[in-house]
């Protein structure tokens, strides 16, 4: 495995014990098999483990080469981490002899070391590289991208991903940009983004859609989120709670309808003679919304926008 180093930046897990509760690792379910397919710095992994009894196993998920360098410091025989994306989870746990799992935690957040860290390129609020890569070991970096992406494809993820209004006008800005010099830095685009964008949001700066966007396209966030949510769904086992923590609209929309789909129960015609044993069952049952407290906001204010939903399988057939 490659040595990473990893930077002091501090990270505060949000809805930390709301998530962990809301698995439900209490009696013989202490000693099941959860997975939390989204690492980062170890939070709410490490809360589990303090839950779980002595047979119980936790696998974690991250492609972020610091998350899994982090995750070596867990000296615990019940965990182990893989680095790669929870899409690949079915694949993952069949190949070590798992069938269902008792509980399964996604927090969708980009985690704060990663914003923090101006190398990785996710902010603009220092000056940095422009890569956004969580897996800085595949992929193409933003700045590759953006040197060559067609102009209406830019205003096309800028506008859906970012849900930013100013889509043509700040992807003809970018476009313009690069004719004259790379774009490379982090506060390079943000400039040309500020230029662009003449009506700004009340406390937000006008580059935040661009650069979530631009993130979220990069790192092919909903379509892992999208696969990852069936993935979830097939290995549970009845009764295994699915909790997920997203931090935008357009996640929490996935997520919402995807478990809106398996709780939803639909009616036959009334006219067929079907006996009510035979009657379709719903697949899932909404157990909650949650979102942070006020107390939690005022800590950590990466917070404010984060809403976790739990959804629990049962033994229903569809």
């Amino acid at each position: 495995m490659t040595q990473v180093a990893v930077p002091e930046f501090q990270h505060r897990t949000v809805l930390l014990d709301e998530a962990v509760d809301a698995l439900g690792i209490t009696g013989a379910r202490a000693d099941g098999i959860y997975i939390d397919g989204t690492f980062g710095r170890g939070g709410h992994s490490r809360l589990i483990l303090s839950t779980l009894g002595a047979t119980g196993r936790l696998i974690a998920f991250d492609k972020d080469l610091q998350a899994i360098a982090t995750a070596g410091e867990i000296a615990d025989g019940r965990f182990e981490i893989v680095h790669d994306s929870f899409a690949t989870m079915r694949t993952a746990l069949q190949e070590r002899g798992v069938a269902q799992v008792d509980g399964i935690l996604l927090d969708l957040g980009i985690s704060s070391p990663q914003v923090d860290d101006a190398a990785r390129g996710f902010s603009f609020r220092n000056d940095g590289p422009l890569d956004m890569r969580m897996d800085t070991t595949r992929g193409v970096s933003a700045a590759d991208w953006l040197a060559t992406v067609p102009e209406q494809q830019l205003e096309k993820v800028i506008r859906e991903y970012g849900e930013e209004r100013f889509a043509f006008q700040i992807a003809k800005a970018i476009v313009a940009g690069r004719a004259v010099e790379p774009i490379s830095g982090t506060r390079q685009l943000a400039g040309i983004v500020a230029n662009a964008v003449k009506t700004r949001e009340k406390g937000k700066d006008p580059a935040t859609r661009t650069f979530q966007a631009i993130r979220i396209f990069i790192n092919q966030e909903l379509e892992d989120l999208e696969a990852g949510l069936s993935e979830a769904y097939a290995m549970l086992a009845p009764g295994a709670r699915m909790v997920i923590i997203s931090f935008h609209s357009l996640e929490d929309r996935m997520v919402k309808q995807f478990l809106a789909s398996k709780a939803k129960l639909e009616q036959p015609d009334r006219r067929l003679p079907i006996r009510a044993v035979d009657l379709p069952q719903p697949l899932m049952k909404l157990v909650a919304k949650i979102k942070p407290s006020e107390a939690e906001i005022a800590a950590n204010p990466r917070a404010r926008s984060a809403v976790m939903r739990v959804a629990e399988r049962l033994g229903g057939k569809p």
